[in-house]
């Protein structure tokens, strides 16, 4: 699945997609570290806010990039709108996380809640191979054939999680809170799974 056709003009709004990407990557990687050792490194939520401002910045730069740019678009304003959401919402629900964890006052990680969140990391990392990639024009495929794995397998760890939440005798509020914890990591696996699907419809109109 290489790019064709690509101009240099087009590097400032790819660029910044593989900045948005790289956030990403790095606010799962941070999610992931907090989640491992929770309470003991609450400090990393505050970073973890910080990358999201950082995403809402480098949107705003893409979705104006977009707007303003009309004669250089490497693509057309619904997919690269489209695309920046999703990369945003990676990073959206991944903050969230962090602040269930914080808010609901979570005593002790959960083995299935640290292995969803390993998902998350490898899904974000193809993401992040996958912009720049995109930037460099070669080849996506192996990366979004990644993304869909590694969705599938997220579907399959949130599931037991859940599962093994009813099947354990635990205080239902401890149920909820942790029902609420898997649901949004997953939330972000499924955001990964949607860049890879506007990617790839990207890819399929720029080989035409």
């Amino acid at each position: 699945m290489a790019l064709l056709g690509s101009k240099p003009s087009d590097d400032g709004l790819l660029g910044l997609l593989e900045e948005a990407g790289a956030n990403a990557q790095r606010t799962c990687l941070l999610l992931r570290d907090l989640l491992r050792d929770f309470p003991e490194h609450a400090e990393l939520a505050e970073e973890i806010l910080r990358c999201e401002n950082e995403g809402d910045r480098i949107t705003h730069d893409i979705i104006h990039g977009l707007s303003t740019d009309r004669g250089h678009r490497p693509f057309d304003f619904t997919d690269g709108h489209q695309l920046a959401t999703a990369l945003d919402d990676i990073v959206d629900d991944a903050e969230q996380a962090a602040d269930q964890l914080v808010i609901y006052k979570v005593e002790a990680p959960m083995e299935q809640a640290v292995l969803l969140a390993d998902v998350l990391v490898g899904a974000s990392e193809q993401v992040a191979r996958a912009l720049t990639a995109l930037r460099e024009q070669r080849d996506l495929a192996p990366h979004l054939v990644e993304i869909h794995r590694l969705e599938n397998e997220g579907d399959r760890l949130a599931r037991d999680g859940v599962a093994s939440l009813f099947a354990g005798g635990i205080d239902p509020m401890v149920v909820i809170r942790w029902k609420d914890i898997f649901e949004t990591i997953e939330s972000a696996i499924d955001a990964c799974e949607t860049v890879a699907h506007e990617l790839e419809g990207i890819a399929l109109k720029r080989r035409r």
